[in-house]
């Protein structure tokens, strides 16, 4: 009786130092997202990887700490491109497409995503701390090109600020309860969210308001801001519409 064929063992392929570094990095972004930092080494990153321990020495002479900051590093530089879209069109379908980006990178890289922000107590210096707060700033100086700001003031910027930071909180929530609600349905609610912090703090700040005007001149009849308008006030009752 004939035995089957055994279909041939694919070649082994010899990673490129490229390849070689991104993968270890990718390797220790889901061991960090899944475990607290200061609990994996650098035997778990090496068994994970499928490589020796002297081999990603090789590549991070520096130990776990050299790694860890790589592998921020690198979720950072990929989170800073997601608020870069294009400059046309009113600031609340700007911000929608940067926040598709956005929760398209969290919902794709949930791991490195929860790395880059949920830093260990042992690994956390000011170095990663650094890092993410790099990922904020850059968020934040992209949101202020399209809002045509160059120069905010205080409470504008702090206004943007906790925006970014309840984008941020919002994402690990919505992760943490493994994204119950459609991407889309936290992205608007985000927009709204952005709409309601700079409408309370043009309250009590005169380059808020003329900014929150020239953007809201731009925006089109029946569009988001309308919509939310509408159904705020829709939702608390026919008195509020008077």
């Amino acid at each position: 009786m004939n035995s089957p064929p055994v279909a041939p063992r694919p070649a082994y392929r010899r990673l490129s130092v490229e390849e070689r570094h991104g993968q270890l990095i990718a390797t220790a972004q889901r061991l960090f997202a899944t475990h607290p930092p200061e609990d994996v080494s650098l035997d778990d990153v090496a068994r994970a990887a499928g490589v020796s321990r002297p081999l990603v020495y090789r590549y991070f002479p520096g130990g776990k700490q050299q790694l860890y900051e790589a592998a921020l590093g690198s979720a950072a530089r990929d989170l800073e491109l997601c608020f870069a879209v294009p400059e046309e069109g009113p600031l609340s379908e700007r911000l929608a497409r940067a926040l598709d980006r956005y929760l398209a990178f969290v919902d794709s890289h949930g791991e490195g995503f929860t790395a880059l922000l949920k830093g260990g107590s042992v690994v956390e210096t000011a170095r990663t701390s650094a890092i993410v707060d790099g990922v904020r700033r850059a968020a934040a100086q992209q949101v202020l090109v399209h809002m045509r700001v160059p120069a905010p003031g205080p409470r504008l910027h702090m206004a943007l600020r906790t925006w970014i930071t309840a984008v941020e909180a919002a994402s690990l929530i919505w992760l943490d309860e493994n994204k119950q609600r459609p991407a889309s349905e936290l992205r608007d609610w985000l927009v709204e969210h952005f709409v309601a912090v700079l409408m309370v703090t043009a309250g009590r700040d005169a380059q808020t308001a003329a900014t929150l005007r020239a953007a809201a001149a731009l925006e089109p009849a029946g569009g988001r801001v309308d919509a939310m308008v509408e159904r705020t006030l829709a939702a608390m009752g026919p008195e509020a519409a008077d």
